[in-house]
Parts: structure tokens; sequence; C-alpha cells
């Protein structure tokens, strides 16, 4: 049980050294990671809503689990467009 605590805290001191190094500071790091977090927590609710209602609309239907799965790489898309890091002010 010691080794998994030390671990932890081992892990979160290396997250913290590494946004540290990145430019812009650890500020700027941390509010990416806010934001992305938010990001992402929206994102899974619109999956989650949109594959609960297909599921119990439709739940043999094999186009409905393609239009899920259709839905989660599109989701995936628009994470990793919309998730990019600001550009730093100059």
């Amino acid at each position: 049980m010691r080794s998994i605590l030390v671990g932890l805290v081992l892990f979160a001191l290396l997250a913290v050294s590494v946004l540290s190094l990145r430019p812009g500071g650890l500020r700027s790091q941390l509010r990416n990671v806010v934001r992305r977090l938010k990001l992402a927590l929206v994102l899974l609710g619109v999956y989650l809503l949109v594959s609960g209602a297909l599921r119990a609309a439709f739940p043999d239907a094999l186009w409905a689990e393609l239009t899920v799965v259709g839905l989660a790489l599109g989701l995936t898309a628009v994470f990793l467009v919309l998730g990019q890091d600001h550009r730093l002010e100059s």
C-alpha cells in the first residue's frame, strides 16, 4: 500500500515538472488541462446521450451500433481540433 502512495506522489511530481518545462509555464499548462477536461466531459455527455438513445430506441439494429462508432470517431476528431494548445501571447 505504501508503494502505491509513493508512486502516486512521484507521478504527480513528474507531471508538474514536465508541465513546468513547457513554454508558458505551469499556470498556462494547467489552464489548458482544465479546458481540455471540460471539453472532454461535454463530449462524453453528448456521446452518452446519443448512444443511450440509439440503443434504447433500436436495440438490435446494426446501423445503430455503427452510428455509435461513427459518433465516437467524430467526437474524437472534435476533441483533437478544439483541444489544441492556445498560442502563447508574445
